[in-house]
């Protein structure tokens, strides 16, 4: 790939569903961006969508090695079901001085390992889904969830009943919920910087931070 350009670089590893959505988003940001598979199919389904495609098993070390793994920004390791090839290819990026890693896990097993094995971040999209999903699901309150880490999520969250009419100091949602107001939306208008004597009206959306257990709370 060339090194002249300012664009980000990042290479894919694994074009699976997981695999092309990110790499897909990748280049329709304006990034420049590597697609890996061992599957011919898959690299030739990527080939006029990504940036390079190559059909190879990056659990080749001298093959992955020639990729010139140190000058991409970011490297995704995207087949969570194999935890083998998974762990290896984390293993060797890391070996590789590849500069960030973000790998997808099967579980949290898998997670550990990976991030034992040198991966700077694990994602967990199934369980991420199940719980963003369920949180809907059971709750009035919650329209979309975000988890940021194990203790703290973000959520938009509809406004209970007697926080309607009631300023943002008047609530203390920091000192007292927990709550760290980050935005409030009314229809088209978004308000990213909430202040103090904003009023929350009952059509109000509130994007907040907050602990898993508060949310549960919101629930």
């Amino acid at each position: 790939m060339s090194k002249s350009k300012r664009e980000k670089q990042y290479i894919v590893v694994g074009l699976g569903r997981f695999g092309r959505a990110i790499a897909e988003t990748l280049c329709s940001d304006g990034a420049e961006v590597l697609g890996v598979d061992r599957r011919m199919d898959l690299v030739e389904e990527m080939r006029d969508v990504l940036t390079h495609t190559i059909q190879m098993d990056a659990m080749d070390r001298s093959a992955l090695e020639a990729l010139g793994i140190e000058d991409f920004d970011v490297a995704f390791v995207t087949m969570g079901s194999d935890i083998r090839a998974s762990g290896t290819i984390v293993l060797l990026l890391k070996e590789l001085g590849a500069r960030r890693i973000i790998a997808k896990a099967h579980d949290e097993f898998h997670g550990r390992m990976l991030e034992k094995l040198g991966a700077d971040q694990v994602l967990f999209p199934e369980r991420d889904m199940g719980r963003r999903v369920a949180h809907n699901l059971v709750s009035g309150n919650i329209i979309d969830y975000l988890e940021l880490s194990s203790k703290y999520s973000m959520a938009e969250i509809r406004p209970k009943k007697e926080w309607v009419g009631h300023t943002l100091k008047e609530l203390a949602m920091r000192s007292r919920l927990g709550i760290n107001v980050v935005a409030i939306r009314n229809g088209e208008a978004l308000n990213g910087m909430p202040q103090p004597d904003d009023v929350i009206r009952e059509d109000d959306v509130i994007l907040v931070v907050t602990s898993e257990e508060t949310l549960s709370k919101l629930s």
